[in-house]
């Protein structure tokens, strides 16, 4: 006794996900700001939160060059910055 299942009558319909995929960076358009998110997440020892301003900066450059979706800056999770200021505390990268 063999039983048939029929596995045609839906069929599955893949949908890109909301948030969270989005072109790479083929033409390094973005490099340099890549570059100084990861040297300050390595000087930090991997803790984001001391590198905030440069993460901005990254997403920032992302979203100029349409390598990412327009997003207000309060909705990703940089409502506290302004503009270009930094803590005291804070160090300033640049590439050099």
């Amino acid at each position: 006794m063999s039983t048939a299942m029929n596995f045609g009558t839906k069929t599955f319909r893949p949908r890109p996900p909301d948030k969270g995929a989005f072109p790479l960076d083929h033409f390094g358009e973005c490099k340099s700001f890549k570059e100084i998110y990861m040297r300050c997440l390595r000087d930090n020892h991997f803790d984001n939160s001391c590198c905030r301003i440069e993460s901005k900066e990254y997403l920032e450059c992302r979203m100029d060059r349409q390598l990412m979706a327009k997003e207000p800056l309060e909705k990703l999770g940089f409502k506290d910055l302004k503009g270009d200021q930094t803590d005291e505390n804070e160090t300033k990268y640049t590439l050099g």
